[in-house]
């Protein structure tokens, strides 16, 4: 705003141009007061003009927009504004449209990776597509026909070596869900795993137990291959699902198996690739001819797998041949031996004997020797000197060995229990 006061602070030059500007008569001959009244008077009566045109201009105002929307009315069906709003609406329609794919596709990819999850995460036999591990359909017979799942659930422990073990599982799809309705919403965070469990040897009762890991697996699979160490030891483990609480609730549970020493076992197995070519010490290693209740799942997996009867003493030592023995010749014979197998291991440059006979150190100074076993006792030094001479250690090994040969026992055919 254009005050008295604000003027003074122009010089007389600035002055003159803006009397000269608003049309002020005689301003090139007054002084700079002169100027100042003349230009306070002059924006005083432009307010004045400028607040009376507005007061005027009110009604005019009213009427003007009440035309305004009266025009649109009369030309609404004028084809201008038509194609007007047709651009927009397919502009509008081609974003959503945009929108919308990017939505759907995001959705699509939540909904596989969500699905992947589950197949992961899902232990039954029936998301496996019909396929065991071994292959060759053998679990035909313990599968129903309308799902493809087991008729039960079980898990068998099998001894591999001292070092290594062997689990094969077939879990029923009805106890899958069983178990996500117990863990409810911690089902999310729930993984399935391997509970590898010690056991102390002879002992039924779960003080005796001590877990020792939990081992991470995937759906998909019907068999896991599992690490221990310090044999000899017992072992067992638990299939299931564990929250992230540390809930874990349990699918089912494996016999016990005890692992053998290290030592001779490692140079005789080295070869044995398959369980069918040693399936009698791998069966009795798993606790096969144990009597615990657990060891009937082992036997019927050996069973279906090997296509033989397993684990009865009556069925393997009595054949469908049995009611045929009348009459026929005895030529049944039976001949036992044994031999003693040393091993050790020590400097890779050292000098070693066995009862006065050098022996042969393989490059990491371990040995291994087989010598016959008589009915007798032996007393066998084992020496060992350092390669400098400087140094010699001795291990006596006290060997007896007493062989008894029972009357044979022999029975009539009626006496012979076949079981079927």
């Amino acid at each position: 705003m254009i005050t008295a006061a604000s003027l003074r602070e122009y010089t007389r030059k600035d002055l003159a141009q803006m009397a000269k500007k608003q049309g002020v008569a005689g301003w090139h001959a007054m002084r700079k007061d002169q100027l100042v009244r003349a230009l306070a008077r002059a924006a005083r009566s432009k307010r004045r003009a400028s607040s009376s045109a507005r007061k005027s201009s009110k009604p005019k105002t009213k009427s003007t927009r009440a035309t305004v929307k009266s025009k649109p009315k009369a030309k609404a069906k004028t084809p201008a504004p038509r194609r007007r709003a047709s651009v927009k609406s397919n502009g509008s329609r081609k974003k959503k449209s945009g929108v919308k794919t990017k939505n759907v596709r995001a959705v699509r990819r939540i909904q596989v990776a969500n699905a992947e999850k589950e197949r992961l995460k899902d232990l039954s036999s029936a998301c496996q597509n019909g396929h065991a591990a071994n292959g060759s359909g053998k679990r035909k017979k313990h599968l129903s026909k309308s799902n493809g799942s087991p008729r039960k659930d079980r898990i068998v422990l099998l001894v591999r070596d001292p070092y290594w073990l062997h689990a094969c599982w077939e879990i029923n799809r009805h106890s899958v869900e069983r178990v996500r309705a117990a863990l409810s919403e911690q089902w999310h965070t729930a993984r399935p795993v391997l509970r590898l469990i010690e056991v102390e040897a002879g002992s039924t009762t779960s003080t005796a137990e001590r877990v020792l890991r939990e081992i991470d697996i995937h759906g998909g699979v019907n068999n896991w291959y599992v690490n221990c160490s310090d044999p000899p030891k017992s072992y067992r483990v638990d299939i299931g699902y564990l929250a992230a609480t540390g809930r874990f609730c349990s699918l089912a549970r494996s016999n016990s198996v005890t692992t053998p020493s290290p030592g001779s076992s490692d140079s005789l197995d080295q070869n044995w690739m398959d369980v069918a070519r040693d399936y009698e010490r791998v069966f009795s290693l798993s606790g096969g001819y144990s009597e615990t209740p657990t060891c009937g799942d082992l036997r019927e997996l050996f069973e279906e797998r090997l296509r033989r009867p397993m684990g009865s003493a009556l069925v393997t030592r009595y054949g469908a041949a049995a009611g045929g023995a009348v009459g026929r010749k005895s030529n049944f014979t039976l001949d036992a031996d044994a031999e003693l197998i040393v091993y050790g291991q020590t400097n890779p440059k050292a000098h070693v004997t066995l009862a006065g006979q050098p022996v042969k150190l393989r490059p990491d100074g371990s040995f291994t020797v087989r010598k016959s076993l008589p009915d007798r006792r032996q007393v066998l030094p084992v020496v060992a000197g350092s390669g400098d001479g400087l140094e010699q250690r001795t291990i006596i090994l006290a060997i007896e060995r007493n062989t008894k040969v029972m009357e044979p026992i022999k029975r009539e055919p009626a006496e012979q229990v076949i079981e079927r």
